[in-house]
């Protein structure tokens, strides 16, 4: 049986101009050699998977910028955060100018529930633009 931390060696076959495209790639994102950056490719591949099963625990962050003058918007948006309060676990705000603020929330839960937070939040009127980055709590990998 193989260990979970033993290394493994295996080959891939690939067409020279992809492979030299991945090697600028990797140089200009400061990978030290092609193993770091195909193993985490991997483990970015793993995680999106991971969303996909809407039940299974993953943590994110929801980013938006809003106008704070929009008629009681952040009233609405408080509330929303209060609603969900067990799946919020830090919320940053940040006056960008007069007009707009920055928020960012830490979520965590089910994809599912997680997915339905921002989707709630981003199309509430008055959000400018907004987006969910979800991530792994790194349990599995």
């Amino acid at each position: 049986m193989i260990s979970l931390e033993e290394i493994i060696r295996f080959g891939v076959s690939m067409e020279s101009k992809l492979l030299y495209q991945f090697d600028e790639l990797i140089k200009k994102k400061n990978y030290n050699n092609r193993s770091e950056a195909i193993r985490d490719l991997i483990r970015d591949f793993i995680v999106e998977n991971q969303w996909e099963a809407e039940d299974a625990e993953t943590i994110g962050t929801i980013t938006y910028v809003f106008n704070h003058e929009v008629r009681e918007i952040s009233d609405k948006l408080t509330d929303m955060q209060h609603k969900h309060y067990q799946n919020i676990i830090s919320t940053m705000h940040v006056h960008l100018d007069k007009h707009n603020c920055l928020e960012v929330m830490v979520v965590k839960g089910t994809a599912k529930e997680i997915t339905k937070i921002a989707d709630e939040i981003i199309s509430t009127k008055g959000v400018k633009h907004g987006k969910l980055v979800m991530t792994t709590t790194g349990e599995n990998l």
